[in-house]
């Protein structure tokens, strides 16, 4: 990742591909399942669909539960903001009008498998980011810019395990 000097206001991103030997129903299978995720990344701890839910669907709802050395422990609740089985898995961490940021998972078609990315965009609402950005103004670019680095290694970590499991 290159420096960008963006700021939280900015709404930056980040975003990973990978092309996955296995076709897109299989990888939806992973990917719709966030019963999984937490044996895929460093920072969520655990995560289950709330009000009845059971999978991915506009609308349905689901909390997370994740752990950070430099930020602590913390609970969020995300809102599904766009589903189409086999394409486009998105969710809204907190206010979906406001989120603190906001998560997508695209599947394609290529090649006899799969491109997977994964992209998500910090804010435009507070989160734990925030507040370390409040106790020291002067360091945002740098914040910002070292949390979207650890979320672009995290997010590579994710489609390789996604990636493992699909091809298996």
């Amino acid at each position: 990742m290159e420096w960008t000097g963006a700021r939280y206001a900015d709404k930056p991103t980040v975003e990973v591909r990978t092309w996955i030997d296995a076709p897109p129903e299989r990888v939806w299978s992973l990917v719709g399942d966030i019963t999984l995720m937490p044996a895929m990344s460093e920072e969520l701890q655990s995560v289950r669909w709330l009000d009845g839910a059971d999978g991915p669907a506009v609308g349905a709802r689901f909390v997370g539960h994740s752990k950070h050395e430099a930020l602590g422990e913390w609970s969020t609740t995300s809102h599904v903001v766009e589903c189409e089985p086999e394409r486009v898995f998105a969710w809204a961490v907190q206010d979906p009008a406001d989120p603190s940021a906001v998560w997508r998972f695209r599947l394609r078609p290529e090649n006899g498998g799969t491109e997977l990315s994964e992209w998500m965009q910090l804010g435009p609402g507070r989160s734990g980011l925030s507040l370390a950005i409040d106790r020291m103004p002067d360091k945002e670019q740098k914040i910002v810019f070292v949390r979207l680095r650890e979320f672009e290694r995290n997010i590579a970590s994710t489609l390789e395990h996604i990636k493992r499991r699909a091809e298996a």
